[in-house]
């Protein structure tokens, strides 16, 4: 029997939560002498879930549930999991009841940037996500369309908060507020230059502002689905105002990944 709480289809990595316990579980009752790292399971749940059906997916979700707590991806030059020794406290997770085509987004998304970025890279070799400054982007982007140049220069600015916040979480103490803040920055270029935020996401985040939440998301690949607010201070009353807003409302804690739950007699993969 398979049950959870994580909301299905909101862009909480539900899916990508089910495969990667069940990796976990084929793999504790096979016969291998040991179990296997967490960084394997991911990737072997990535292959099953997106490279199998050929979807638009990452690999963040898997590794996010199959190494668990706080850490960083890097992709180029290669693929590095690094964990963070850092303190979060609690989040509030808030989902909005509205449907979302994960597929449809990604590939509005995702994939135009990499069609974007592919054809910039034939023009101008040296050109790269990775690398170039903002300044610098109208000298490769005057040519494409208006939505182009819009996706370009918003996960441009995507990178750098990501950038930013890997430098904030390394600080001690972690300072919290600034956490939040850059949840919000993200937020609005979610909004307001990729559109993939919903009114109703809008107003339940603004509702867990209000309510003392120090920032906050969209989750996922938007849409509709989930959002989240980082509450350290009452996040009951963050939640409450989620609720209030038209949302159900969850309260969660960052833990470890995937493991065996031994306090039940038969065992289970939490």
């Amino acid at each position: 029997m398979v049950h959870g709480a994580i909301p299905i289809n909101t862009g909480t990595s539900s899916s990508s939560a089910l495969i990667v316990a069940w990796i976990a579980l084929l793999i504790r009752m096979s016969n291998q002498p040991a179990s296997l790292p967490p960084e394997v399971i991911a990737r072997l749940a990535h292959e099953a879930e997106v490279l199998e059906f050929r979807e638009p997916g990452g690999m963040m979700d898997h590794f996010s549930t199959s190494v668990g707590q706080t850490i960083t991806i890097d992709f180029t030059p290669r693929l590095v999991v690094t964990p963070l020794d850092v303190a979060l406290t609690t989040f509030v997770l808030g989902d909005s009841g509205e449907p979302k085509d994960t597929t449809a987004i990604l590939a509005r998304v995702k994939n135009q940037v990499l069609d974007v970025d592919a054809g910039l890279k034939k023009r101008f070799p040296a050109f790269s996500l990775s690398t170039i400054e903002a300044m610098s982007l109208e000298r490769y982007t005057r040519d494409l369309t208006s939505e182009q140049r819009t996706l370009v220069e918003g996960t441009i600015r995507n990178r750098d908060i990501t950038r930013a916040a890997r430098h904030v979480l390394a600080q001690k103490p972690l300072d919290h507020r600034h956490v939040g803040a850059l949840l919000t920055e993200h937020q609005t270029v979610l909004r307001d230059v990729l559109r993939i935020s919903t009114p109703k996401i809008d107003r339940m985040l603004d509702a867990a502002m209000a309510a003392g939440a120090y920032g906050g998301k969209i989750n996922g690949s938007g849409g509709g689905g989930c959002m989240f607010a980082y509450a350290p201070v009452d996040p009951a009353n963050v939640a409450a105002a989620i609720e209030r807003a038209g949302g159900k409302a969850y309260v969660v804690t960052p833990d470890d990944g995937v493991r065996e739950d031994r306090n039940t007699l038969a065992g289970h993969v939490a």
